[in-house]
């Protein structure tokens, strides 16, 4: 019987390495329009989102947003959106993606107190629905196909 990494690259999917953080949340790099950045994978997140101090890192072009961002403690926060954007996890690449900009400066405080390291986003459902996701706890890796 294969094992569940063989079985998934048979099927087509890619494997990215996760990497669990003190705060045991699962960080790993991704590019967003051919720029690196650290990002944590939120499974409870159902839109990918950027800091706001990020945009110009990642060559976001956004407009304004009536939609009011929530989570991790904090709510009604202001937003906008950045569409048309490449994302690349390893060999999986997508060049259709919205991108929520919004402050994400409470999770990443929460992070510093916590003695991890600040991210430049988070990446959520969205993508794990593109990408078919498959999230391998055991062995800490995302497959996306």
């Amino acid at each position: 019987m294969p094992s569940l990494r063989e079985f998934l690259l048979s099927k087509g999917y890619t494997r990215t390495r996760l990497f669990p953080t003190i705060t045991q949340h699962l960080e790993f790099k991704a590019r967003i329009n051919g720029v690196e950045g650290s990002f944590i994978l939120d499974t409870g997140a159902s839109s990918s989102c950027v800091d706001f101090e990020f945009a110009e890192k990642f060559k976001l072009i956004s407009e304004h947003s009536k939609i009011l961002a929530s989570g991790a403690g904090a709510n009604d926060m202001p937003t906008k959106l950045s569409q048309k954007n490449e994302i690349k996890i390893k060999k999986w690449s997508r060049d259709d993606i919205t991108i929520v900009l919004f402050d994400l400066s409470h999770v990443n405080q929460a992070l510093i107190d916590h003695n991890a390291h600040p991210v430049d986003g988070i990446l959520g459902a969205d993508i794990l629905n593109l990408g078919k996701g498959v999230i391998d706890y055991q062995y800490k890796c995302l497959y996306l196909k």
